[in-house]
């Protein structure tokens, strides 16, 4: 729209007015014209008035010049402007209707060897760029390239140099060297202080804010071989942790500044062009422009309820004025596992069972199985993007489509998607916009029961084959678990998946100042899932030898269909204006959103085998089973925000939010968010005017409050049973019964949060940096307190707002970039993240146990100062190497603290030395939050060439390795490491325990480090010359070479030390919700494996 022209003239033009020397206006000897002159500000401000109209300048440009004083009387305005200005050297330009811009005066020599020049600038995708401003080095002659990137200019000679500038874009120096046309392309800025940053309803520039905001550019998802955005991510804002999984498409976990609720949700908001969502595994990472973290309480208040673990804003593309553009993006290559542990051999395998079960009867097959090679496998991968871009003054328009192809490594394992995007932009007139962004994404999964094949895989007899003459080796017969190989033949698991989001809006401006924006968001998915677990049974027609419980007489057939279907009403006025030296902007809105979801599962068993009969009608009605559920919810909001700056150098900024939840009780129901934030650029002060080691240096502190209600919809309502039997006067009379205890007294959780922020670049901007500290406390948190069972509550438990825990860290991020010559540029940098993570409150000091494992208990507790979800567990201390070992750990009274303890058991520490080894003998033992995580990258960019490279690790975290917990079960296979190093009477040194034939505690023994470093991505790629493209019709084409996870350095034995979950959930529709809670994480049994992925990609311009 036209206001939007003026204020983008405006900025494009303040590099000349920045690059200006102040020539001072030389005023006569005092005189009577000296006591009527007035600062040039203050002409300009008089000016404005009488003319109505607005002037756009920088402030050093009119700093300390005074000009004769405005006449009451009105002159004509452009008479007026050249009799102020050109004594000054400076001229104005009219950018539209009310909107004038001051300037340098570009002069242009007049000489007679002058040298016509002329040329185009385009940025790298081959779009034009108006307003740069073009000046022959040393001089003042210039000018300003045309709306078509188009410039022409006048040069003393054929061999100067000429310096083009652009806000937003990499300052460029070119020599002529005799040329007088030149073609130029220009490169988005990586300082980043003039680029715009996507806030809550509205933008900012970053060098404006006063929170911490964290931005990764959509080109630089592109580059990796990711099929989830978030992931592409990973290692590239500080306060930010994702952690990926292998599963085809999964969702990574994103932890913003540490773990932010014990139980109502940890993820962020996802916020996808205006809507608001927890899953965004239907996004393409083609169509993304940008990627803004809210990490901050005072930046992510404005969405109050929702933002307690941050705000991830998601800004999709948009068609540019020109004409069309097609692109055609691709990637194609293979995924393997990149972390597995190595199992014994058979050799290995017999020689431990002729030690734990010296009378089992071992098979005669003769083979040495590695049951991860069938089950694995290298899956192929593939995407491709085809989009179509231009425009013109009325209209814009972006469409996509994409189409991925994701096998996993697990056999039979598969994901398909395919998304359309579609963003158009109507401008009505010069006050009146329409927008309409539309997607659409249909998934195909293929599942496998990943808990069951990875468990049966892990613990497999090597002596089994898989499968011979047509039939499968029975691992079940011989005391083992099941043939993973058989349950993913024999069972068919799959989910479509059909998405459909929108927004849409109209935005008016009244006057220049004002845009009133409504809009409507919708958000509608469908799953529908069917799975066939096919008829076997036990005997020969299945395996090679009959026995065992691994069957099935009878089929199955399951489908489960869930609808949900989501709207948003936002209503949103917004002030923008600049009075002189004051900036303001105010933003006042009301928000309504609604969302109701609807689940419901049957199965029938004996339904025929042939696909075409697989509907629940086919099978056998008396077997039938049927269960659903719902949810609803709605939600109204009231927001406000006020921006300030005075001079660009004070900042403020005051956001409120009052939220009201239909999740809470009617009285607990209203949030209210207040947030606050300050900046100071110190750089604009005169007393650091002189200095010569910061280009730009600002100060920031903020505070807000910001609530959380990710919690299910009812738990504060009363529910009942049917069926339950009463007795009176000794008759049963059926009546009802609670089903569950609820609390009334439900409310907010409620996270306050303390940030400061040093920001800086220095050496000509080459240099960037940026410090954080925060402190974020979180009050209120609900967690589920045990109660007895006679109350009736099935599952024992309460949920009440008993909990509180703080995290507190420190955020370091550099970043250097410079250019050896034209065409030879480099960069590299990191961030560092140190988070603290406490629990200082929790229900009365009583504490919270979770995570049993392989019969052991719970290994988790969490409790007032400790880290949520911390491992507790008895502190191995070796292994008792012989008997006079045993008999020499003694207490004070002469006794054997471990009287049953036998050479090769694990020895534990007395840890309150009361003479034996009870419960109280436990320890806290580390937990799964990383101290520190860090990201390093680097890039070097050569006449075409590129090269870059991504490293990410983390260190101080713990992770508890489940599996040896089940190394009891004397037939199941043992890891080779164990193998080797267990104790034995002939290897009485060792550090692992003897052969079990019994669980034994959790203890210190299964904590192992979690830190790891790793090459996250490599990637090198070649861009064709212009010269080529010319010929081949083309704008830009780009080949590389890529790669994911290329090694790690770790020091866990386990099968990946990034992770969070205990467990791969078989089913479930958003892999994001099915992962551990934050009490009981960090526990790794079997995961879906982490991979490592090689990819060739294109991308090609028409």
């Amino acid at each position: 729209m036209k206001l939007n022209r003026l204020l983008c003239g405006c900025m494009l033009l303040l590099p000349l007015c920045m690059q200006a020397q102040d020539v001072g206006y030389v005023p006569p000897p005092p005189s009577e014209a000296e006591e009527t002159a007035m600062p040039l500000r203050s002409a300009l401000n008089k000016l404005g008035k009488q003319h109505k109209i607005s002037f756009a300048y920088s402030s050093k440009l009119i700093d300390n010049k005074k000009v004769p004083a405005v006449s009451e009387k009105k002159r004509p305005l452009q008479e007026t402007l050249d009799d102020m200005l050109t004594p000054l050297q400076l001229q104005y330009k009219k950018i539209d209707e009310g909107l004038y811009v001051i300037q340098p005066a570009l002069i242009t020599v007049q000489t007679n060897i002058a040298v016509p020049i002329k040329g185009t600038i385009k940025d790298k995708d081959g779009q034009p760029i108006p307003g740069v401003t073009i000046q022959v080095k040393g001089t003042s002659v210039g000018t300003v390239s045309t709306p078509d990137g188009a410039f022409t200019l006048n040069a003393p000679d054929a061999n100067v140099t000429l310096l083009f500038s652009y806000i937003g874009y990499d300052p460029q120096e070119i020599a002529l060297d005799g040329r007088t046309e030149l073609n130029v392309v220009m490169n988005a800025s990586t300082s980043e202080l003039e680029q715009v940053v996507v806030v809550g309803y509205g933008t900012r520039r970053k060098r404006d804010l006063t929170g911490s905001i964290g931005s990764v550019r959509g080109e630089e998802l592109t580059k990796q071989p990711v099929n989830a955005a978030t992931q592409g991510v990973q290692g590239k804002l500080a306060g930010v942790q994702i952690i990926s999984s292998g599963a085809p498409g999964s969702q990574p976990l994103v932890r913003v500044r540490g773990t932010g609720s014990m139980l109502a949700g940890a993820e962020p908001l996802y916020v996808v062009d205006g809507v608001l969502t927890n899953d965004i595994r239907n996004i393409n990472t083609a169509d993304i422009v940008s990627m803004d973290i809210l990490k901050d309480a005072s930046s992510a208040a404005i969405y109050g309820v929702r933002a307690a673990n941050g705000v991830v804003i998601i800004t999709t593309k948009r068609g540019k004025i020109g004409e069309m553009e097609v692109s055609y993006n691709m990637n194609a290559g293979f995924r393997e596992v990149a972390h597995l542990v190595k199992m014994a051999n058979s050799t290995q395998y017999t020689d431990y069972l002729k030690d734990a079960a010296p009378n089992v009867t071992l098979p005669g097959y003769n083979v040495s199985t590695n049951w991860y090679d069938a089950v694995l496998r290298k899956g192929f991968q593939q995407v491709h993007n085809i989009s179509l871009s231009g425009g013109s003054e009325k209209f814009l328009y972006y469409f996509n489509a994409g189409y991925l192809t994701d096998e996993g490594v697990v056999n039979t394992n598969k994901y398909d998607r395919l998304t359309i995007r579609s963003n158009n932009e109507y401008n009505i007139n010069d006050k009146l916009k329409f927008v309409a962004q539309f997607s659409y994404m249909r998934s195909n999964t293929q599942y496998v029961d990943l808990q069951g094949i990875y468990t049966n895989t892990y613990r497999a007899s090597p002596l089994i084959p898989v499968m011979q003459n047509g039939k499968y080796g029975n691992t079940a017969a011989f005391g083992n678990v099941g043939n993973p190989a058989l349950t993913i033949d024999k069972n068919n698991d799959k989910l479509q998946e059909g998405r459909v989001q929108g927004t849409t809006y109209l935005e008016y401006s009244p006057w220049k100042f004002l845009k009133l924006r409504s809009s409507m968001s919708v958000n509608q998915s469908n799953f529908n899932r069917k799975k066939y677990n096919f008829q076997f049974l036990n005997d020969e027609s299945t395996f090679l030898i009959a026995g065992g419980n691994q069957q099935r007489p009878e089929s199955q057939l399951t489908m489960v269909k869930e609808q949900n279907q989501e709207w948003l009403w936002d209503n949103t006025a917004t002030f923008q204006q600049r009075f002189g030296d004051h900036d303001l902007t105010v933003l006042a809105g009301y928000t309504a959103q609604k969302y109701q979801g609807e689940y419901i599962e049957g199965s029938r068993r004996n339904v025929p085998i042939s696909t075409d009969l697989w509907y629940l009608i086919a099978g056998d009605p008396n077997t039938s089973t049927v269960t659903a559920d719902g949810d609803k919810y709605a939600r109204a909001s009231i927001l406000g925000r006020v921006n300030y700056s005075y001079k660009d150098k004070y900042l403020a900024t005051v956001s409120f939010r009052n939220d009201a939840s239909s999740r809470f009780p009617s009285e607990n129901r209203n949030g209210y968010f207040p947030a606050v934030g300050v900046g100071w650029v110190l750089s604009q002060e005169a007393f650091l005017k002189d200095q010569k080691i910061f280009d730009f240096l600002k100060l920031r502190g903020s505070w807000g409050r910001i609530g959380n209600d990710n919690i299910e919809s009812n738990l504060y309502v009363l529910t009942g049973s049917t069926g339950q039997q009463y007795f009176f006067d000794g008759k049963a009379t059926l009546g009802t019964s609670l089903a569950d205890i609820k609390n009334r007294n439900l409310k907010w959780e409620t996270t306050e949060e303390y940030d400061f922020g040093l920001e800086f670049t220095s050496l000509g901007q080459k240099l960037t940096g940026e410090i954080n500290y925060y402190n974020k406390k979180t009050i209120d948190a609900l967690v589920g307190v045990k109660i007895p069972g006679l109350l009736g509550d099935p599952d024992n438990e309460y949920i009440t707002n008993a909990g509180s825990f703080v995290n507190k860290g420190w955020e370091f991020t550099l970043q250097w970039k410079d250019k050896i010559s034209d065409g030879f540029d480099y960069t590299f940098g990191g961030n560092l993240t140190l988070n603290d993570n406490k629990v200082t409150g929790l229900n009365q000091g009583q504490p919270l146990l979770k995570g049993g494992v392989g019969g052991q208990g719970p290994v988790t507790k969490t409790a007032s100062g400790y880290p949520i979800g911390s491992f507790y567990v008895y502190d191995a201390q070796g292994v008792f190497v012989d008997q006079a070992a045993v008999d020499a750990y003694l207490n004070k009274n002469g006794q054997k603290i471990q009287p049953d303890a036998k050479p090769g058991d694990l020895r534990y520490r007395d840890v309150n030395d009361d003479g034996s080894i009870t419960v109280d003998d436990k320890i806290y033992a580390g937990s799964y939050q990383p101290k520190l995580y860090y990201g390093l990258n680097a890039g070097v960019n050569y006449k075409g060439l590129d090269l870059s490279v991504d490293f990410y690790g983390n260190a101080g975290n713990k992770i508890y390795n489940g599996k040896k917990a089940f190394r009891y079960e004397i037939t199941d296979n043992i890891e080779a490491d164990y193998a080797d190093k267990r104790w034995t009477s002939t290897r009485p040194s060792a550090t692992d325990p003897r052969v079990l034939n019994s669980s034994i505690p959790a203890s210190t023994y299964f904590i192992e480090s979690g830190n790891f470093f790793r090459l996250n991505n490599l990637t090198l790629g070649y861009t064709l010359s212009k010269q080529l493209l010319e010929r081949m019709k083309m704008s830009r084409l780009r080949i590389y070479l890529t790669s994911q996870n290329l090694f790690t350095v770790k020091r866990f034995s386990g099968f990946s030390p990034e992770m969070i979950s205990t467990n791969p959930k078989a089913d479930g529709f958003i892999s994001a919700q099915n992962n551990a809670s934050p009490l009981e994480s960090g526990i790794e049994l079997m995961p879906y494996p982490t991979t490592r992925t090689f990819a060739v990609g294109l991308n090609v311009t028409f």
